[in-house]
């Protein structure tokens, strides 16, 4: 496995050229990504080879078609705990 598909497996959302993404996969087919820009869908789609070929530079990866250069940043999102708990009104510590 790549460095940037492991990273991406380690993930819950990314940014592509400054846009956030929460819908991509990445498997043994390569990466794709979908994500709304304002009232467009936008679509990336990059082979195995391209994901593993990406350059990691300080926060983000570098990854390149033969049309153009993107720019991925990996993110983590933050989470509310699963637990579904209401507080005790009789508390005073709650009131």
């Amino acid at each position: 496995m790549s460095p940037l598909a492991s990273a991406l497996q380690h993930c819950d959302m990314l940014l592509i050229d400054g846009l956030h993404a929460f819908d991509f996969t990445c498997d043994e087919q390569g990466l794709a990504i979908e994500c709304m820009d304002g009232r467009q869908l936008r679509r990336w789609v990059f082979t195995a080879a391209q994901v593993d070929a990406a350059s990691k530079e300080v926060n983000d990866w570098r990854i390149c078609t033969a049309e153009s250069e993107h720019r991925l940043i990996c993110l983590d999102a933050f989470r509310a705990p699963e637990e579904d708990h209401e507080p005790d009104l009789e508390d005073p510590a709650n009131r």
